[in-house]
């Protein structure tokens, strides 16, 4: 029977796992942030130490993984194959993250600029207006001005009108 593409598929028998891949990730990057740790490498650093003095220094019928310790080359494999995903998955969540983090900063720095735009065309706006008006300075120095004519003594001004 060929594939009608107008109708919608029979939902058959799925095989695949069903996971949370917010909840896969955020373990991911807990297990990320553990393996980035003095604490981690201490703790391997121990294991391997009591794993090899175990296995050289115990009685012979106690050794579980004898001189060449291939079962322990094996789990650190192991252990390597599965850090080096989780790593991985939480660098792309943490470049998700920052992706979004430079979306929403480029947004308020534009913002920022508009606005810093707007202000300075406002204060040049206020300058300009501004150097049109009468200043209280300007204005107190003319009345100043005025009323030092006004005491005057008249004789000051007959002597002006009448000189040649």
């Amino acid at each position: 029977m060929t594939d009608r593409l107008d109708l919608p598929r029979e939902r058959g028998l799925r095989l695949r796992v069903h996971y949370d891949p917010e909840a896969f990730g955020q373990l991911s990057e807990q297990i990320a942030r553990f393996l980035g740790t003095a604490r981690f490498l201490v703790y391997m650093t121990v294991f391997v130490a009591v794993w090899v003095l175990w296995n050289v220094l115990a009685p012979v019928n106690l050794h579980f993984d004898p001189y060449p310790f291939i079962f322990l080359t094996l789990i650190l494999s192991l252990q390597a194959s599965y850090a080096a995903p989780l790593i991985l998955l939480a660098q792309n969540r943490q470049d998700d993250r920052d992706r979004v983090q430079n979306e929403l900063d480029r947004g308020a720095a534009e913002r920022n600029q508009a606005d810093v735009e707007y202000l300075s065309r406002e204060i040049a706006a206020l300058r300009i207006a501004v150097g049109e008006v009468t200043t209280r300075d300007y204005l107190r120095s003319e009345l100043q001005r005025l009323q030092e004519d006004l005491r005057e003594p008249p004789s000051s001004a007959v002597s002006r009108s009448t000189e040649p």
